[in-house]
């Protein structure tokens, strides 16, 4: 029987929890979340864990995220995206179509741009400057990657680069020019919630997860989540409501995983590919900038709703992003499901297009 990927459930994975390479990571992770927390870092308990997991891992310490750990806390971030989903939301949808058309435009005009910069400037194979150039979807990307013989390494480390360096930087800009609300919810409403509800929430959550996985739909978890979240709730059978103080905790695991994704890697290919890496972030956000600036003409949102939807991030940080500062993570977290959908559409046809030029 194949095991599930987005929820991983065997022996081995439930072993990992246990792992001395886990408990590393929390180790080093909690007292980077209080450090950062004390200066007042925005985002404080993701940012903390991400870069000195990041900075162990290019050390050489043995560091790893164990499956299961993430999948539970990316459910329990898609359930808290799911509080902010309503009926109002079905009179807004209709707009949402010219703001994916955006996205679709915005992803060929970067992959055309950024694609080429890598080729004339970083002496990229024209494949492979394609998979780097794409804003988003590495893990499918990979293996796209793989079978079209490009460099893995190159793809994986440009990705992860503009990773670190959007998923560091937004926050402080954002922390900068908007002022974020207090998201506390009153105790009493916690307290008095259908424990039932939270019940069927994770039951129906996990069902879809599996389903979506199963047909290869991007982001399951989250996508899976949100989908039953919203149903659930749309239709007032079960309603639940996540404290934010549990954010802080899936934060903490959300950043040091994304440290963890430099396991294998070293300063050297850092430094390789950190240059180029960067000035390919610059063009993907200055096109993402134009995206949301075009978008806030048809629709009306915050800009920052907007810079974020377009951003070159990955979905689940971007995500936590959105519910930090409650930037409407709903409306960010649908058009990065659609971005995603996009890329594995797009590159694909470029390739085939590539190909066929190449045999004239």
């Amino acid at each position: 029987m194949q095991n599930n990927q987005a929820l991983p459930f065997n022996k081995e994975n439930f072993k990992q929890i246990f792992s001395l390479q886990f408990i590393t990571v929390i180790i080093i992770s909690i007292p980077s979340s209080l450090v950062a927390d004390y200066f007042n870092i925005p985002l404080a308990w993701f940012l903390g864990p991400m870069l000195i997991t990041s900075l162990a891992a290019l050390m050489g310490l043995k560091v790893k995220m164990p499956r299961l750990v993430l999948s539970s806390v990316l459910i329990v971030l898609g359930l808290y995206i799911g509080n902010y989903i309503d009926k109002s939301l079905f009179t807004q949808m209709h707009q949402w179509i010219w703001t994916s058309l955006i996205m679709l435009i915005y992803i060929i005009v970067s992959v055309l741009i950024v694609s080429k910069y890598l080729q004339i400037f970083s002496k990229y194979e024209r494949k492979t400057s394609i998979f780097s150039a794409a804003p988003g979807a590495l893990g499918p990307l990979m293996i796209l990657a793989e079978d079209e013989k490009s460099d893995l390494s190159q793809v994986a480390t440009s990705h992860l680069i503009r990773l670190i360096i959007i998923i560091t930087i937004f926050p402080f800009i954002v922390d900068s020019f908007y002022e974020v609300e207090n998201l506390k919810v009153v105790d009493e409403v916690l307290s008095n919630q259908n424990l039932i509800h939270l019940l069927l929430l994770i039951i129906s959550s996990i069902i879809l997860i599996f389903l979506f996985d199963k047909f290869r739909i991007p982001a399951a978890l989250l996508s899976g989540t949100l989908v039953a979240s919203g149903f659930l709730q749309i239709t007032e059978i079960a309603s639940y409501q996540i404290s934010p103080d549990i954010i802080d905790y899936c934060l903490l695991i959300l950043g040091s995983s994304v440290g963890c994704r430099f396991a294998e890697k070293t300063f050297g290919e850092i430094g390789r590919n950190a240059l180029h890496s960067f000035v390919a972030t610059f063009l993907l956000v200055v096109l993402g900038l134009i995206a949301a600036l075009t978008a806030g003409l048809i629709i009306d949102k915050n800009f920052f709703t907007l810079l974020l939807s377009y951003c070159p991030g990955g979905i689940y940080e971007v995500a936590v992003i959105a519910i930090f500062f409650d930037l409407d993570p709903e409306f960010v977290s649908f058009h990065h499901i659609i971005r995603l959908l996009m890329i594995l559409f797009i590159v694909p046809v470029m390739l085939k297009i590539i190909s066929k030029k190449s045999l004239i």
